[in-house]
């Protein structure tokens, strides 16, 4: 069994790709590519296809490279096959920048199908000054703040972003998600916008130079992930 995107996006994107076998009723799904729009309708056609004496329904995303909104779609889908049919269904082994968008959202990883309950926000101290444990962990939770409005702004930009991800796949042959973190980690060197340094990135190619501390930033995160 094989179900693929119909169509290669632009940019170096790469198609999802699911591949099954069922042994004693048990169903292993393979998925490799990139969870973008019509991911869920790959792995629907996939889970269509199985057997009538399938008891369970594992998919394996180690070969998923890249993940946007679209896999939570991708989630929603076998989610609701395992509604429809009584079954049992699960995902294992999330690597890389999807498993950090799984966070992000709230989903454990391990489960994503099982929504992880969210910490209480802290209320403001007003009494005797905060201990530096409790500062540490209000800072981290401004980091991370900042780091899920970040990413919901790549999202609002994936065109230019996808265009600079491929010139950097094409470049240095580096993957997906080596591009995506040679990005996002140029972004915060440069305490330049993800979606100013993508620009940047992609008008290169015209022989407009990106600024000095973009062009920077950019040599440092790119020997740091593909050195």
């Amino acid at each position: 069994m094989r179900a693929a995107a119909g169509a290669r996006r632009a940019a170096g994107g790469v198609p999802l790709v699911v591949e099954g076998r069922t042994d004693a009723g048990h169903a292993l799904l393979t998925a490799r590519g990139e969870l973008v729009n019509g991911c869920a309708s790959v792995l629907a056609r996939e889970l269509d296809a199985l057997p009538p004496d399938t008891r369970r329904v594992e998919v394996d995303m180690s070969g998923v490279a890249f993940m946007d909104t679209a896999g939570l779609q991708f989630l929603e889908v076998l989610e609701a096959y395992g509604r429809r049919t009584a079954l049992p269904v699960a995902t294992r082994d999330w690597r890389g920048q999807p498993r950090r968008v799984l966070e992000l959202a709230g989903l454990d990883p391990a489960d994503p199908l099982r929504p992880v309950p969210r910490p209480r926000v802290p209320r403001p101290q007003t009494g005797p000054p905060a201990s530096p444990v409790a500062l540490e962990r209000a800072e981290r939770l401004r980091e991370l703040h900042e780091e899920v409005e970040q990413l919901r702004r790549a999202m609002a930009s994936r065109p230019v972003i996808d265009q600079a991800r491929g010139m950097l796949m094409a470049a240095h042959s580096c993957t997906p998600d080596q591009a995506w973190s040679i990005l996002r980690e140029t972004s915060q060197l440069s305490n330049t916008k993800l979606r100013t340094v993508a620009e940047a990135v992609a008008t290169s190619a015209t022989g407009t130079l990106p600024p000095v501390e973009v062009r920077a930033a950019l040599r440092t995160a790119i020997a740091r992930h593909t050195g």
